[in-house]
């Protein structure tokens, strides 16, 4: 008898009634926060008991709305954005480019193999530079009916700009969300260090493609490995008429319309500082656009957004309890006293074993603060000096912070993006987590050994 897999609310309503015994186990306290360079950071040193404030029924009962308030803005984008591409879908533009692209497969099939890579690094460059994240909630959207189509499964599709950017945001180079924060409160040159983040960069992403690559050459060849084969299935069922989709002038104005769309979201994102409200409204104009180049009747388009947003519901309560999950634990008072608690264990150590112990530290803190720059203003004020006595630099310490918040992005169920993400691709968490776990030991030893120069040569940068 086969064992069915726990929905993933379930297992996000599981972690929070863990969060909730923990504000009765863990005593309560608070750091004092003081403003530097316009972020709120903690001051170190200034660890303080509070007063209890134990979670019970009520909390567990009313976290998922404060989880819906806290997120609303990305449940929203989610909403949105699903409602414009099922618009652009329903023009059948996008199987009929992704036809396109698996007939030149099939006649070149040695740039197939490319396709992935290729990709990948584009994503990758994304992450590293501009911090490539709530942006991918649009782009598996588009690589998993790509996956699907050059004949791997929708695993393959979330990897292509998941995994992408979460090994480029692991190996940030000048990525200001992370890099530039914590450099900032460690004082430090902005993106001072780049050339060493440079090589980490290249070396993570390779291992995350050759991952990805292994596995999809596996599903090429025997497709009922896939764990998603099931699902995929259905995929199929829902969107192939057994038609060929003709590629006709509208339909490609509207491929092209999609091209300039993601085009201008990179560079408002990287010019202009343009976050979700930016975004989504680009995708708005952009479903408006495909509706009225294709002449789709304005009940059909309204319908077809309607769809699309039914579709993102268990997305969006997905992200709000991930978000519930950290309301408790703020709520409960506990999250200072974790990092209080597992700071310290860093010293008396070999610098090289307190520098792993600082990675383990960040790793477990990023559980709890799923923003990278929420974590540089938790944990670097208090990182930065203890490196100090421990003699190890401050531009490691960042590299550090680096590591625990970039590689355990992608594993993370307290963030909304990650949840997002496998909730609109329909890939249970436990699926998701048993696929990447391996990769993810490779990306620790290879973390573990790319400090290794830094610590013992002492070359990395300006301390």
């Amino acid at each position: 008898m086969t064992r069915k897999i726990p929905d993933t609310i379930v297992i996000l309503l599981s972690i929070l009634v863990v969060f909730i015994l923990l504000t009765w186990l863990l005593p309560a306290g608070e750091f004092q926060r003081t403003e530097r360079n316009g972020i709120n950071v903690v001051v170190p040193g200034s660890y303080t008991p509070a007063e209890p404030n134990p979670q019970g029924l009520g909390s567990f009962l009313s976290a998922p709305i404060k989880g819906f308030i806290s997120a609303a803005q990305i449940i929203g984008f989610c909403f949105l954005i699903g409602g414009a591409f099922t618009i652009v879908t329903r023009t059948g533009a996008i199987t009929a480019g992704l036809e396109a692209i698996l007939d030149f497969s099939r006649r070149h099939p040695r740039y197939k193999e490319w396709i992935l890579p290729v990709v990948m690094v584009v994503f990758s460059i994304g992450g590293a530079t501009f911090g490539m994240s709530e942006e991918n909630l649009v782009f598996i959207l588009i690589t998993i009916p790509l996956a699907i189509s050059l004949g791997y499964d929708s695993i393959v599709g979330v990897a292509i700009p998941f995994v992408g950017a979460g090994a480029g945001f692991a190996g940030a180079v000048l990525n200001p969300f992370t890099i530039g924060v914590a450099q900032g409160i460690a004082e430090l040159p902005l993106f001072s260090g780049w050339e060493y983040r440079l090589i980490v960069w290249l070396i993570i992403t390779a291992i995350a493609i050759i991952f990805v690559m292994l596995y999809a050459r596996k599903i090429l060849k025997n497709p009922d490995l896939s764990p998603v084969r099931e699902l995929d299935k259905t995929r199929i069922f829902d969107n192939q008429s057994g038609e060929r989709t003709e590629l006709t002038f509208s339909r490609k104005l509207i491929l092209w319309l999609l091209l300039g769309t993601l085009v201008a979201l990179i560079f408002g994102v990287t010019l202009y500082e343009w976050y979700i409200n930016e975004i989504a409204g680009l995708f708005v104009g952009l479903g408006i656009l495909a509706a009225l180049v294709y002449r789709l009747p304005l009940q059909t388009s309204i319908d077809a957004f309607k769809d699309g947003a039914r579709d993102m519901m268990t997305a969006g309560l997905v992200i709000a309890l991930s978000k519930a999950i950290l309301i408790v634990a703020r709520d409960g008072k506990i999250i200072d006293t974790m990092l209080n608690s597992v700071t310290g264990i860093a010293g008396d150590f070999h610098p090289f074993v307190s520098a792993n112990l600082m990675f383990a530290v960040q790793y477990l803190i990023h559980f709890l603060v799923p923003s990278g720059s929420g974590q540089a203003a938790l944990t670097i004020p208090i990182m930065a000096p203890l490196a100090d006595l421990l003699g190890i630099t401050r531009q490691t310490t960042v590299l550090i912070f680096q590591f625990g918040d970039g590689l355990n992005s992608m594993i993370l169920p307290t963030s909304g993006v990650t949840m997002g993400i496998l909730s609109i691709a329909r890939i249970p968490f436990n699926v998701w987590l048993k696929w990447i776990a391996p990769l993810m030991i490779w990306f620790y030893l290879a973390a573990i050994l790319l400090l290794i120069p830094p610590i013992f040569f002492f070359f990395y940068g300006p301390n």
